[in-house]
């Protein structure tokens, strides 16, 4: 059974930061593209961040570039996103996404609520 796993969302104050995990499995996730989009309140959903499956290149959006940084760990099946200098408009439901490119995101996660109080 293919599924993604996310956990790490919570309540933080402006200015902090998160880590949220992904945990994958039901395929072979050193082959996948990984990424996370977002939806925020009343908003569709959007892209934040992708990493190829050697991790080697990244792209994020850029409302988020330069605060924060995707990662994976093939050996652990598990892909991350730090989130540094949390602003309220980054409050949102976080998706963890994979697919086999970018351009192509086949599964996704149930989604983690990330809320940034004022």
């Amino acid at each position: 059974q293919v599924q993604l796993v996310e956990s790490g969302g919570g309540l933080v104050q402006t200015g902090g930061s998160l880590r949220l995990s992904c945990a994958a499995s039901g395929f072979t996730f050193s082959t996948y593209t990984m990424g996370w989009f977002r939806q925020r309140p009343g908003k569709e959903r959007e892209f934040v961040a992708g990493i190829n499956w050697s991790g080697g290149n990244t792209h994020y959006s850029d409302s988020v570039r330069g605060r924060f940084f995707i990662s994976r760990d093939n050996a652990k099946n598990t892909a991350y996103l730090q989130m540094s200098s949390l602003k309220p408009e980054d409050t949102a439901v976080y998706y963890c996404v994979a697919g086999p490119s970018g351009s192509d995101w086949d599964t996704w996660g149930q989604g983690t609520q990330v809320t940034v109080s004022s």
